[in-house]
């Protein structure tokens, strides 16, 4: 299922029109795109580690650690396509979120060992 689209099917009246989504996305920079996919990860690994307003009801630090090591490789991936003006501020936020993921854990992971720390190296408050 893709983002915002319901599995109930729509009325023929209401059903998407893909080729103006085509075009809408073919109007769209690629650095855009990484920046938002990026944003998107951010956001829903703060949720996942209890940040949100809600806090501990959508804490899920196994989901959490999927949606880090995520942008970590999306962010490690895209480091040449991205300028250091999109990028720096992208770093410091996975960089946050890791060690808000460490300070979340019960046991946390050995320096190097954490989410996306494969991609970043060990993080350090």
């Amino acid at each position: 299922m893709v983002w915002g689209m319901s599995d109930t099917p729509a009325e023929p009246s209401q059903a998407p029109d893909f080729d103006a989504m085509t075009r809408d996305i073919a109007e769209v920079p690629a650095v855009e795109v990484i920046v938002t996919v990026a944003v998107n990860l951010m956001s829903a690994a703060a949720v996942k580690l209890g940040l949100s307003e809600e806090g501990e009801k959508y804490k899920d630090l196994d989901e959490a650690r999927k949606l880090i090591t995520a942008l970590a490789g999306l962010l490690d991936a895209s480091a040449t396509e991205v300028s250091s003006f999109h990028a720096a501020p992208l770093r410091d936020g996975l960089k946050s979120l890791q060690l808000a993921f460490r300070e979340a854990s019960i046991v946390p992971d050995e320096p190097g060992q954490g989410p996306g720390e494969k991609y970043t190296g060990p993080v350090y408050g």
